[in-house]
């Protein structure tokens, strides 16, 4: 089992933060949020914690990343049309206000990026184009 260990070790995966194309350009106060509470898995600004380079947690954290920037990221924002940053500012509000966003299991280790209801609040009113 230790071997096994110790062999997961040498299957790197890729933790590279490609270049930032396009940063999204919201409020002060959202930019803060998004930065504390999203940007890790929604950019190409990732912080890589220390399990991030332990196998098999690194698989996770790498895939997670890769989905999360799939889905939306915030540094290739102007890369979106209008209709898109539409439809994504959207789901970010209502991921967020139903909390699903975060995901749970990356708030344990990351409490910083838990929202309260004000964070909430302000992202809700943001992804609805009220400020």
């Amino acid at each position: 089992l230790g071997l096994l260990f110790v062999g997961m070790q040498f299957i790197q995966i890729d933790r590279t933060n490609p270049p930032v194309t396009g940063e999204i350009e919201a409020p002060h106060e959202v930019m803060t949020i998004l930065r504390r509470s999203c940007f890790d898995c929604h950019s190409n600004e990732t912080k890589w914690p220390w399990y991030s380079y332990v196998a098999p947690m690194s698989w996770l954290v790498a895939k997670d990343v890769r989905d999360g920037r799939r889905h939306m990221n915030f540094s290739q924002w102007k890369g979106y049309n209008a209709k898109q940053k539409k439809h994504k500012r959207k789901d970010c509000g209502e991921l967020v206000e139903v909390g699903v966003m975060p995901l749970w299991f990356y708030l344990p280790l990351h409490s910083e990026a838990e929202l309260s209801q004000d964070d909430i609040a302000l992202i809700v009113s943001w992804s609805k184009g009220e400020l």
